[in-house]
């Protein structure tokens, strides 16, 4: 087991400079549940100056040449690879997050941040033929991208680390002045990005990372000095947001309960082992984490006896352990709230298949069947270890059963029938659909975002940089 631990206290960021204001701000150990470590917290006063600093270096991060932006993009490459267990351990302890996960999201963070790096040296415009018509003649076109401007972020607890990059790496590469505020429970990724942005030659006012108590916060969403709002988090939290934002852009990042369809000419073996890893990694807390499964059911019985077999199979315990797989949800509360989900459901009928003990924050990876379709379980974002399987007999009814949501995420499907894979790419009301995976695979480079209750706007770092800019036309008159 690791000996790292956390350092006594950090700082937030205020216009790119460290400032140990207070340590207003206990940050728990996920697992154990003692304070490890001490974090300042930002008031009303402070986010006002972050804003009003992030308005005034506009022009200067707006100036700033490509070549500029990647050297300070590349320079974060290298330092979080440097730092690459240090970065990992932490996120390890602020999250309750298993080391091997943890390093996986230290990789991605590495990934966004890189591909932003290269995106910077690309942002274009086009020449456009105005001479539609005569009344044209002697007219041409052509458009370019500008910075949108200062931006607010608001990041969630789940991804420290990644889900703060896919705002700040984005926001580097067009060159916007931003203000974070990251989740009060898991702050340290996003101070430690902080620390090393210090070090680079961003303009003065360029970026603020602030932890605050969410009543304090409410500069992040209604000034009018902010020109776009990027959360990502709760649906009723980002549609009240979207709802007092006033005039400004918002990207919202939202729930999901993502459903994997398994057809009757699935590699089984392969399709249990990723549905299980995106079932149950990190604890099931990723919106799109794996929470329906539709089996076909020719293959339902054989299918269900290995799911259940594996899942029993998983280690659950100390986040700090190679071998552990299932770790602590972020809080006993959140526990309680989805084991009371799966009582609500077996006694309503469904058979609980494995799973479904707790004990603090530890919540066993649990298997439903049989569950009523209006259980919460069912309808709602279950952001726990926990999946719920159901058959069919016909694949138009599967896509109707996951289409049978509020949300619309991302989607899995396992099928070698190419016209079953367009079908579902055509009638899927989500956001994107996996081939053969599950709807919990993400690259940080592609258009990632939902539709209805999951949100609104695409992420991945070309997608966002689309976002934080502008199109500015020039107009020319040749006489």
């Amino acid at each position: 087991m690791s000996q790292f631990s956390l350092r006594d206290a950090y700082p937030f960021y205020l216009a790119n400079q460290a400032v140990y204001a207070n340590q207003d701000l206990a940050v728990t150990d996920k697992y154990t549940g003692d304070i490890a470590t001490h974090v300042a917290m930002a008031n009303i006063d402070h986010i006002d100056q972050a804003i009003q600093k992030a308005q005034e270096s506009s022009k200067a991060c707006a100036a700033l040449p490509a070549y500029e932006r990647q050297k300070i993009l590349q320079h974060c490459v290298s330092r979080f690879e440097e730092r690459f267990e240090e970065l990992a351990q932490a996120l390890c302890i602020e999250a309750g997050k298993p080391i091997n996960d943890s390093r996986s999201e230290v990789t991605r963070l590495i990934d966004t941040f890189r591909i932003a790096s290269e995106e910077a040296t690309r942002m274009s415009g086009e020449v456009m033929e105005l001479e539609v018509s005569a009344r044209a003649k002697g007219y041409s076109g052509m458009y370019k991208r500008v910075p949108i401007g200062p931006c607010s972020f608001i990041s969630p607890f789940n991804f420290p680390l990644n889900l703060a990059a896919h705002k700040i790496a984005p926001a580097l590469a067009v060159g916007c002045p931003f203000v974070l505020k990251p989740a009060s429970r898991t702050p340290i990724g996003a101070l430690l990005i902080g620390e090393i942005l210090a070090e680079t030659n961003l303009p003065d006012g360029a970026f603020s990372i602030l932890p605050c108590h969410r009543d304090g916060a409410d500069l992040f969403t209604t000034d009018e000095r902010l020109k776009l709002l990027s959360f990502t988090g709760s649906p009723d939290v980002g549609w009240d947001l979207k709802a007092r934002a006033g005039k400004k852009p918002v990207v919202l990042e939202l729930g999901g309960n993502a459903a994997c369809i398994v057809d009757k000419d699935t590699d089984l073996q392969d399709a249990c082992e990723r549905i299980i890893h995106g079932a149950f990694y990190q604890s099931g807390q990723s919106c799109i984490g794996v929470q329906r499964i539709l089996i076909h059911q020719a293959i339902y019985d054989t299918f269900k006896t290995m799911l259940v077999e594996r899942t029993s199979q998983l280690i659950m315990g100390d986040p700090k352990k190679e071998e552990t797989f299932v770790g602590p949800m972020i809080s006993e509360s959140e526990a309680t709230r989805l084991k009371n989900w799966i009582d609500s459901a077996v006694d309503s009928g469904a058979s609980l298949l494995c799973g479904g003990q707790q004990s603090g924050a530890m919540l066993e990876a649990t298997l439903l069947e049989n569950v009523p379709a209006d259980a919460d379980i069912c309808t709602r974002e279950a952001f726990g270890p926990v999946a719920v399987i159901s058959s069919f007999e016909h694949f138009d009814d599967a896509l109707a059963q996951v289409n049978d949501s509020e949300f619309g995420l991302q989607a899995g499907i396992f099928t070698r029938d190419i016209y079953k894979a367009h079908q579902a790419w055509n009638e899927l009301d989500v956001g994107g659909i996996v081939i053969g995976d599950v709807p919990s695979w993400r690259v940080d480079n592609m258009p990632y975002g939902g539709v209805k209750d999951s949100g609104l706007g695409r992420e991945g770092v070309r997608f966002a940089m689309e976002d934080m800019t502008e199109l500015r036309l020039m107009v020319l008159r040749t006489p």
